[in-house]
């Protein structure tokens, strides 16, 4: 059985709404997620004894902690429990090219990535459907990265619908090197000052265009931008710099700016590259593509 290599890319929330919360604490959303080519590379390999990862980012463990490791384990154990197939080891190999802590679920997008890599190394011995409860069972944001393009999420995030026929545009993502904490930002979230999306249905959107999306708002800016200030700043960055649109994604840090061109975009990003010191990607939105390979 040989190596299998992939691309996980990022992601941004175009919009993100808070609609109330469970009995068990989590949060309800409804928000528009769409992939980025941004990309973080993974390199597996079954073999071996155990789960064994290697990063390339300090900061990212290559135990138990790591999502990967446990999208590794997740599969093996469900393989041998339904299938009856041992799989001793998977050496797994991650260049972390999106940040940590950035609200652009890097650490989501490896997981999906390992999932869909072991099930077709295996003969795809999982349908879709199953992988979706294992990715379900990784964080709320990982089976997103399941699909192709666009989702319209529901629920905590596991309600995924399509949305095809979206016209990308070209953006630019501010990453102000401050890592936030979402168990922080949705424990400090007050739903009194959230309006209630819940009129919010797809046929509304028809018609939309991207930056549309962006105007229906983020509301866990509201915690975000007053605990870390970086946020507020890059927002007004991109602002600057002439963005159609500018929205802080997920639980930030990571602030993206939509452009009308992508020689704006570009024009942006030297900029902002110049005068932040922060780090910068410029690139595009895939609404129109298949977000991996």
């Amino acid at each position: 059985m040989g190596r299998s290599v992939c691309r996980a890319p990022a992601k941004v929330n175009l919009f993100l709404k808070v609609t109330g919360k469970r009995p068990d604490g989590y949060h309800l959303l409804r928000s528009l997620m769409c992939p980025v080519d941004w990309y973080d590379h993974l390199e597996l390999e079954p073999g071996g004894r155990g789960i064994r990862v290697v990063c390339s980012h300090p900061q990212v463990p290559g135990d138990r902690r790591n999502l990967v490791w446990k999208a590794a384990d997740i599969f093996r154990r469900d393989l041998a429990a339904r299938t009856g197939q041992k799989l001793d080891g998977i050496a797994i190999r991650l260049e972390k090219n999106i940040p940590v802590g950035a609200g652009l679920g890097g650490g989501s997008s490896d997981a999906a990535a390992v999932l869909k890599m072991l099930n077709q190394l295996w003969g795809r011995p999982f349908s879709k459907s199953r992988l979706r409860s294992m990715a379900l069972a990784l964080g709320a944001d990982v089976p997103f990265f399941l699909e192709d393009g666009p989702c319209l999420a529901a629920g905590v995030g596991e309600q995924l619908t399509p949305v095809r026929g979206l016209r990308s545009k070209p953006l630019v993502i501010l990453y102000p090197h401050v890592a936030v904490s979402t168990a922080e930002v949705f424990k400090n979230l007050n739903l009194g000052l959230t309006k209630n999306p819940e009129r919010l249905k797809y046929h509304h959107f028809d018609g939309f265009e991207i930056h549309d999306f962006c105007r229906l708002g983020n509301d866990l800016e509201k915690v975000t931008l007053v605990r870390y200030p970086e946020v507020a700043e890059a927002r007004k960055a991109l602002m600057r710099q002439g963005a159609v649109a500018v929205r802080m994604s997920g639980s930030g840090s990571a602030v993206f700016g939509l452009f009308q061109a992508d020689d704006d975009a570009r024009k942006a990003g030297r900029i902002l590259g110049r005068e932040t010191g922060w780090r910068v990607f410029v690139g595009k939105l895939l609404a129109d593509h298949p977000a991996g390979g």
